[in-house]
């Protein structure tokens, strides 16, 4: 089985069970946990791969340099060796006219001039020969530099391509959210991702995961963006602060908090139909996350959010990179 496609059902394995959390039994949920676990190391995994195609592109750079710089030796080898096959010629040619003016005085200075003329022949026939094969080198070298040339420009292609759909995904959600804007939202874009930060007083209630009527017009109006994208990865993380989590029921700590909070922004997400359930992933962070210092009330707030992270595909370079 494909490993993406099985990565695929377990997430919505899980997304499935975070529904039921709140009437299965401990045991049940633990799994749930160790599943999210399991796909936590998938997310850094993916990760990992993204800086692995990034080193191989410079590395493919690095070699492209080395192969310009052969190029460059063997052209000036090329040049050498011209440069001694004209000047042998021109020895030739200078002893032809002077075998021809010996030739009327003397057959001694005759034989003296053939035998100078056959070693220079001798020379220029080497110094041919080792020319045409610095040519061939020199052609060699050009087609590999070519094919060098050719493959980092569609490693660059393919990533300026991720770098401006990604561009035009956070300038359509920042549109999108306007007006949202000094409420506690913040869109921005690093390292080849999108990041939506969307502070807790935006969505939630103290100590609850239900999304309050502004928050689910912002999480919708976020959704109707993605839903144009469907070729980008989400992941919906849920964060706290580090005040220990007092409520009853089935949640225990701040972890359990937040797993159920970007599991109820999924549920918002999957009411659009566009966005395809495969490309979604949600997970709680707890407090281990933190943007700010928990030493402050500004800083608690800020540390109390949904970050949904938008990721591009990476198909088309991992298939030029195997190639």
């Amino acid at each position: 089985m494909n490993p993406n496609n099985m990565i695929k059902k377990t997430v919505f394995s899980v997304l499935t069970l975070a529904l039921l959390a709140s009437c299965v039994s401990p045991k049940v949920y633990k799994d749930l946990e160790a599943k999210y676990a399991d796909l936590k190391q998938e997310n850094k995994k993916l990760s990992t791969d993204n800086e692995a195609l990034l080193s191989d592109k410079t590395a493919a750079e690095n070699e492209l340099k080395q192969l310009q710089s052969a190029y460059d030796e063997a052209v000036a080898q090329r040049d050498k060796l011209q440069a001694e096959y004209n000047a042998a010629k021109s020895n030739l040619d200078n002893l032809k006219a002077s075998y021809a003016a010996l030739e009327k005085n003397s057959s001694a200075a005759i034989a003296a001039n053939s035998k100078k003329n056959r070693e220079l022949l001798a020379q220029l026939e080497a110094k041919e020969q080792a020319l045409a094969a610095e040519n061939a080198r020199l052609e060699k070298l050009k087609k590999e530099l070519q094919d060098r040339s050719n493959r980092v420009a569609e490693l660059e292609q393919v990533i300026a391509s991720k770098d401006a759909a990604m561009t035009a995904l956070k300038n359509a959600i920042s549109k999108a959210l306007t007006d949202f804007e000094g409420k506690g939202l913040t869109v921005e874009q690093r390292d080849g991702k999108v990041y939506v930060s969307m502070e807790n007083k935006l969505l939630f209630s103290s100590g609850s995961w239900a999304v309050g009527s502004e928050g689910t017009r912002a999480v919708k109006q976020l959704g109707n963006v993605l839903g144009d994208n469907p070729d980008i990865a989400v992941l919906i993380e849920g964060h706290t602060d580090n005040v220990p989590y007092k409520g009853n029921g089935i949640l225990t700590s701040n972890w359990d908090l937040s797993t159920k909070r970007a599991t109820a922004i999924v549920n918002i997400l999957r009411q659009n139909n566009n966005i395809n359930p495969e490309n979604l992933t949600a997970a709680g962070r707890g407090e281990f996350a933190p943007v700010a210092t928990n030493s402050t009330k500004e800083g608690k707030a800020k540390n109390r959010r949904i970050e949904v992270i938008l990721t591009p595909k990476l198909d088309e370079l991992s298939k030029l990179l195997s190639e």
